[in-house]
């Protein structure tokens, strides 16, 4: 999709109003804690949304509860809170029914991993063009400060003052073991990488999942604040670009290489004595079929591996809407009428009566 200030070539072809990112501020006042890493990511699906080419009336936000799901009362387009962990099927009824909208999910790490788990993996395995935003604050911000599916053992809460003995989920990977077929992340603090993602989200045709990592200033504050941190972060994150090497650090002279049993390892980059070559570097591939290598990717987490930051996959599959239509059309030729009148319908197949 090609990019032209604020209108895109979309808009231009089709006679569409151009939009801006005020068009997509609705007028309801945004209320989540001041510093809160909400607000940076709904300034930037705001101003990314002008830049689709789909009118606002195609478009529909749905969330479950939580901090992040006030989410759809903030945007200019049609919306849905739904009940905790929900949003997943909501969305998936909406988008069966109308495969022409453009149908986001905002969720967090208590609504999206908790009760709302098993919608989550359905959705994944499904691959129904959705577009979910998981936003990750590591804790249960919006009931004050109880321990998450995600938040790390250990960890000392209001809901487990001795420390979590529970393992904590890893997004990433649920999703790519759901076989999803885009799956990525992001962190509030990095507003441009957070911008590219999402508009590769919004272009994937299927279910695109995007992890958003988010800082809780009043319950969790700086729990990413080893991946914020001017001075250390580019040792700590690597920043995934389809086919280029997995590099990082500040002068990119670390990377990741394949060692035994398909195990990445951290290596010192050069051609000085002690130093890995370039050549033996992994190189990034998102297209990968096989989920093995990125489901890799999604087990790299700090202290002993940089973060990835990025698309870790992404993948063309018939999206579930696709074959839900395609299937509609088959079954109106082979029942014809009966599609019209539901007893028929219903008589359709092996079916007996009993009785009078």
């Amino acid at each position: 999709m090609s990019i032209n200030g604020n209108e895109t070539s979309t808009q231009q072809a089709t006679g569409l109003p151009v939009l801006t990112r005020k068009d997509f501020q609705s007028d309801q006042e945004v209320k989540w804690c001041p510093g809160c890493g909400d607000y940076a990511i709904l300034a930037q699906v705001q101003k990314i949304m002008p830049e689709l080419g789909i009118p606002r009336e195609k478009i529909a936000f749905i969330s479950g509860i939580g901090c992040s799901s006030r989410f759809p009362y903030y945007m200019a387009t049609y919306g849905f809170h739904g009940i905790h962990g929900r949003a997943p099927a909501i969305a998936t009824g909406l988008k069966a029914a109308r495969p022409d909208l453009s149908v986001w999910v905002v969720t967090g790490d208590g609504d999206g991993m908790s009760i709302g788990g098993n919608h989550f993996i359905h959705t994944m395995r499904r691959n129904i063009g959705l577009k979910i935003l998981l936003f990750n604050n590591r804790i249960y911000g919006l009931t004050k400060g109880q321990a998450s599916p995600t938040s790390e053992l250990g960890k000392k809460t209001k809901s487990t003052p001795l420390g979590s003995l529970d393992r904590p989920f890893n997004p990433l990977s649920v999703a790519i073991g759901s076989d999803g077929t885009f799956v990525a992340r992001t962190i509030d603090g990095e507003i441009a990488h957070m911008q590219h993602v999402i508009r590769k989200a919004a272009e994937h045709q299927g279910t695109a999942f995007v992890e958003i990592y988010q800082n809780c200033v009043v319950f969790n504050d700086e729990a990413f604040a080893y991946l914020t941190d001017k001075a250390s972060k580019a040792d700590r994150m690597l920043f995934l670009e389809h086919g280029k090497p997995l590099l990082f650090g500040k002068n990119k002279d670390k990377g990741i290489r394949m060692g035994a049993n398909f195990s990445p390892e951290v290596v010192e980059v050069g051609e000085e004595s002690g130093k890995v070559p370039l050549a033996e570097i992994a190189v990034h591939d998102e297209s990968v079929a096989n989920p093995s290598y990125s489901f890799m990717l999604s087990r790299m987490d700090y202290p002993d591996f940089p973060v990835p930051m990025g698309v870790l996959r992404a993948v063309r599959r018939p999206a579930y809407e696709e074959v839900l239509v395609a299937q509609a059309e088959k079954a109106k030729a082979r029942y014809g009428g009966a599609l019209a009148d539901m007893d028929k319908l219903l008589q359709a197949g092996d079916t007996w009566t009993i009785g009078k």
